[in-house]
């Protein structure tokens, strides 16, 4: 079995690398965020504000461990996921890990001209963004850095992964 979840930033392109590594490998792809709105019937931003961020969190954990993963299979986490319970520990524990790395000002560029808008970041643009950015990538980064692998979210490409991972096409 090859499982392989993907951990980083808001924005940093979990979902939009996974899919590129998936149809490279033949993998099959899932983005938990979309599986667990699926699972509530409505947007993460509409539980959010509805249940609250504690909720969510417990939730979001529910559908990492008790979604039923194909055989071969990139994930896609959200970008807080890693950082509560034994989320990464567990990810660790049931395949590999990659953490996709950018730095605040390299995240800010991709969140400011991002076509989905992130509620966490209502009104906040330049460096009042960079800031924020800076300050929840110092919370997390401990998290993110327990991953398998790591990678530098600049100048990626496919094949990069695949050697990084050590991945096999099926």
């Amino acid at each position: 079995m090859s499982r392989l979840y993907i951990v980083g930033f808001m924005g940093c392109g979990k979902t939009s690398w996974g899919k590129k590594l998936a149809a490279g490998l033949g993998y099959d792809f899932i983005d938990l965020d979309h599986a667990l709105e699926a699972q509530v019937g409505m947007t993460i931003a509409e539980y959010f504000a509805s249940h609250g961020e504690d909720a969510f969190r417990k939730l979001e954990s529910q559908v990492l461990k008790e979604t039923e993963y194909p055989e071969n299979v990139i994930v896609s986490t959200g970008g807080g996921l890693p950082c509560f319970f034994d989320n990464m520990d567990w990810m660790n524990a049931h395949g590999e890990t990659l953490y996709i790395q950018l730095s605040p000002k390299g995240l800010a560029s991709r969140l400011e001209n991002a076509k989905t808008p992130r509620p966490v970041l209502q009104g906040k643009k330049g460096d009042e963004l960079v800031a924020f950015i800076e300050h929840k990538l110092a919370e997390r980064e401990g998290f993110y850095l327990k991953a398998t692998h790591y990678v530098d979210g600049i100048d990626m490409s496919v094949e990069k992964l695949v050697e990084i991972v050590g991945l096999k096409a099926i």
